[in-house]
């Protein structure tokens, strides 16, 4: 095979060209309100063999792509994820994550079969590849509607581990390893698999951190590309051994998004901005596949059906019981029902059977991309609604203050920028005032663009950029006084911590 150099440049122009195309329709889906991910799926179609002509038909190398799509998109929502907000409802969502796809497979299997009139394979396979959630859909939603942390937290954490049993389950049945193993055994190799996938994601995490922590790189952009490695690494060790790569690359990432490390607002800014990349170029692929002359009426019919009984019996179904082991108000579990999103993780476990070359499996996609459309539609949109007719939604407040950290290794010291917002109490607030830990000092304050020098009496105002100095043994002392601070203002001493925003 011979390298054209002029289909490399051909390549480029139009991969940069559908990809800038994609980035302004985020601003045109949201001002229609409608999820991105319909508009980058109708791109892939468009762009397929019915429309311009270009033939995407190689469903393993969909799946390659797909997995690494998605293991960018979960470390993105472990590197945002606040352990603090979610760990109260980690256990809801672990539970859904675990029990309720279980329950969500039994029910769907059960009418796929019955109902629908699939065969036991096919319906078993509707019923693995539909149960999860959609990481990159779910923190898309959480971005603009505002939520109580349990729910919050439940739902980023079932959307960030729910992945790994169901492509162990979708691969066991993709296989034909479910009739070698039985019931117990396939249940058995799950539980390993995703046990043994979180225990690599938290030596990624904890050693990277370890690691991160006493090396002081020459370029403050290198960190964000060395932390999100670091969750590679967890994915690409632990699938090695075949462990659950996408529990490991989560896992890690909510390590290192939770550890003091330098540069972390760069580093969430980046991995937003790769995981958005992966998003567009996991849904426009997708698109690619499909061929809609191959749709018909009858699979259009199934998908719907499907989608009304996964919607109307399933999802609320699994989240009952998964509420068993973690009680919930009934408007909140009402709305975890409803915010089961689908987003491309259906479609991308399609591409297993089909790379399987399993019986049915071109059908099996064709009704999974319609119903994933149709969830879509029905869903995505009407969350705001819904979270303000079941009440469950709060006020969304902006941050006190926004901060972000560097080393200054050779004085085993750090360098914190902290930006006074609109909100914060730090404004009016002298810096003599602020009482910071002995040994830490407010080296710089720059203020409309000028830097001045600050003097105990120098007054703190909206808008002000701080450079704050101080020893690593008393980072975490400072940032915490800098937001009781910014909460309570000058009455922070007596107010506490729980005026901190």
């Amino acid at each position: 095979m011979t390298f054209d150099v002029h289909q490399l440049d051909q390549f480029v122009l139009v991969g940069a060209a559908v990809t800038f195309l994609a980035v302004l329709a985020v601003r045109l889906s949201a001002g229609a309100g409608l999820p991105s991910l319909l508009v980058y799926l109708l791109m892939g179609v468009v762009l397929g063999e019915s429309v311009v002509g270009i033939r995407f038909e190689d469903a393993q190398l969909a799946h390659a792509l797909g997995f690494g799509a998605l293991a960018i998109i979960l470390a993105e929502g472990g590197l945002t994820t606040s352990w603090r907000d979610a760990r109260p409802a980690m256990r809801m969502g672990l539970s859904l994550a675990t029990v309720g796809v279980m329950v969500s497979v039994a029910v769907m299997a059960v009418a796929g079969h019955f109902v629908l009139g699939l065969p036991w394979e096919l319906a078993v396979l509707l019923g693995a590849v539909c149960s999860p959630t959609d990481a990159a859909a779910v923190f898309s939603v959480l971005r603009v509607v505002p939520l109580p942390k349990r729910v919050t937290g439940a739902l980023e954490a079932e959307s960030g581990l729910n992945d790994a049993p169901t492509v162990v389950l979708v691969t066991l049945v993709a296989s034909g390893a479910v009739g070698e193993h039985g019931l117990l055994g396939t249940t058995g190799i799950v539980v390993f698999e995703l046990l043994a996938g979180v225990a690599f994601g938290l030596v990624a995490g904890f050693g990277g951190a370890w690691v991160m922590r006493r090396v002081a790189l020459p370029s403050s952009g290198l960190y964000p590309i060395a932390i999100l490695c670091l969750t590679l690494i967890g994915y690409g060790a632990s699938a090695a051994v075949h462990a659950s790569g996408f529990a490991a690359v989560y896992v890690a990432a909510l390590v290192l998004g939770n550890t003091d490390l330098p540069h972390r607002a760069a580093t969430r800014s980046f991995v937003e901005g790769l995981a958005w990349l992966a998003q567009i170029g996991l849904f426009v692929m997708l698109g690619l596949l499909l061929s809609p002359g191959r749709l018909s009426w009858s699979t259009v019919g199934i998908a719907l059906a499907a989608c009304a009984i996964l919607t109307l019996a399933a999802r609320p179904l699994s989240v009952l019981v998964s509420a068993l082991v973690k009680p919930m108000r009934w408007n909140e579990l009402a709305f975890l029902s409803w915010a089961g999103l689908r987003g491309a993780v259906p479609i991308v476990l399609t591409t297993i059977p089909l790379a399987e070359g399993v019986d049915g499996s071109d059908r099996l996609f064709d009704i999974v991309f319609v119903l994933v459309v149709v969830d879509t539609l029905l869903t995505g949109p009407t969350l705001p609604l819904a979270a303000r007719l079941l009440r469950v939604t709060r006020r969304s407040e902006p941050r006190g203050i926004e901060l972000e950290a560097a080393p200054l290794e050779r004085v085993a010291a750090d360098l914190l920028q902290v930006t006074i917002s609109p909100v914060s109490k730090l404004h009016g607030v002298e810096v003599g005032e602020l009482r910071l830990p002995v040994g830490a000092n407010v080296s710089m304050v720059v203020r409309d663009g000028q830097a001045l020098v600050p003097e105990r009496r120098t007054v703190l105002r909206h808008g002000d950029d701080l450079i704050v100095v101080t020893p690593r043994k008393l980072r975490e002392a400072t940032e915490q006084r800098l937001r009781q601070v910014s909460g309570g203002g000058r009455l922070a001493q007596w107010l506490g911590d729980d005026r901190r925003r």
